[in-house]
């Protein structure tokens, strides 16, 4: 059998292929992580949340839950949601379903203070944001940069030891002088969504 130039270079082609496919699947392999149950849709739910279509990011959510009830972050992510839409006794009850499973999640105390403070309710938003703040100094920084860029004011977004240094200096003052309550301040509060490992 004679072996044209075509016929050989489409024989070495098939050669580096089967070389290097079973390479780029290995490749793949570490660096996509294992898929879990619900990974998906909780992930989609993450992507809506960002783009502020919380109720595409509630549907989401609850599919993830749906396949996996424990899902820490489709837990989490159903709590922020509530939150954003101002269902604010759904959100502490999910906040509440996280943190029982998971009581040394600073996020969860962080946004569950932000649901509180919301809620009108000081004392107990200033818990969480202290107990946030002894379980991982790190959420005084706020939220990630990418959150800081896509959603932040130029004169950037208060954070949850900011807020709670205010709340303390109001509920020092005598009740008739507090002023707790600040419509753009307490709107440009973002949740945290740092990942869940």
């Amino acid at each position: 059998m004679i072996i044209t130039e075509k016929t050989y270079r489409v024989l070495k082609i098939m050669a580096i292929v089967v070389v290097l496919l079973p390479v780029a699947w290995l490749a793949y392999e570490g660096f996509v992580p294992d898929r879990q149950p619900g990974d998906i849709a909780a992930t989609a739910g993450d992507r809506a949340f960002a783009d502020r279509r919380y109720e595409a990011a509630l549907r989401e959510y609850r599919k993830a839950l749906d396949d996996a009830p424990e899902h820490r972050q489709a837990l989490l992510g159903k709590a922020n949601t509530f939150v954003e839409l101002e269902r604010y006794q759904q959100a502490l009850d999910a906040f509440g379903q996280f943190i029982d499973r998971h009581p040394d999640f600073a996020g969860a105390y962080a946004n569950r203070g932000i649901a509180l403070d919301r809620m009108g309710n000081y004392k107990a938003a200033l818990e969480d944001y202290e107990r946030a703040l002894m379980l991982d100094p790190s959420v005084a920084d706020g939220p990630g940069w990418l959150t800081r860029f896509l959603h932040m004011t130029p004169d950037g977004q208060p954070t949850i030891a900011d807020r709670a240094d205010y709340i303390r200096e109001q509920m020092a003052l005598p009740q008739d002088e507090r002023e707790l309550y600040d419509e753009e301040q307490d709107a440009a509060q973002r949740a945290y969504t740092q990942r869940i490992e």
